[in-house]
């Protein structure tokens, strides 16, 4: 305890990031993370199963209002292109940080192909948290520059002689 009021001194090093709807969770796998993997899992693959629902009742939509087969085949087209470029995007993040000027652009794609994404985070909660393999990484890195870092210093630095 670092104070006479019970705060816990926190720990030296580095903290690992949590992560949505985790935590820190990953770090260790404790604390409930595979209920929450199945969660994830089963709240993403729901949450699109109901977003392609809205998407037909829209289509059906179209095909009533009679806009043609040329706008009909020009939205589908638009959704499914959409969706696998958000998927994809949104799988690559989950290994590698994407660039924030590159998301922003992007940010308009990413809304109308949100069926993708959601797909990518049902695919990837099934072998781990999404983004746990960066994180992990990531985490693993500073704590070995840490260590490092933490062993070459050495001695009592007020005991070493001062040169004149």
């Amino acid at each position: 305890m670092s104070d006479d009021n019970g705060t816990p001194t926190p720990a030296a090093g580095p903290r690992p990031e949590p992560l949505r709807f985790f935590g820190t969770t990953w770090v260790d796998h404790g604390h409930g993370y595979p209920a929450r993997r199945v969660g994830v899992a089963v709240g993403s693959l729901a949450a699109a199963t109901a977003a392609c629902l809205v998407l037909r009742f829209a289509y059906d939509g179209l095909r009533l209002a009679d806009t043609g087969s040329f706008v009909n085949l020009l939205v589908v087209v638009m959704f499914a292109v959409c969706s696998a470029l958000a998927f994809r995007h949104t799988w690559d993040s989950f290994s590698k940080r994407p660039d924030p000027d590159r998301q922003t652009s992007l940010r308009g794609l990413l809304t109308i192909g949100f069926v993708g994404s959601l797909l990518a985070y049902f695919f990837r909660a099934l072998t781990e948290a999404p983004g746990e393999k960066l994180h992990r990484e990531e985490y693993e890195t500073a704590r070995e520059q840490y260590e490092k870092r933490t062993s070459r210093r050495t001695g009592n630095p007020s005991k070493k002689r001062r040169r004149s």
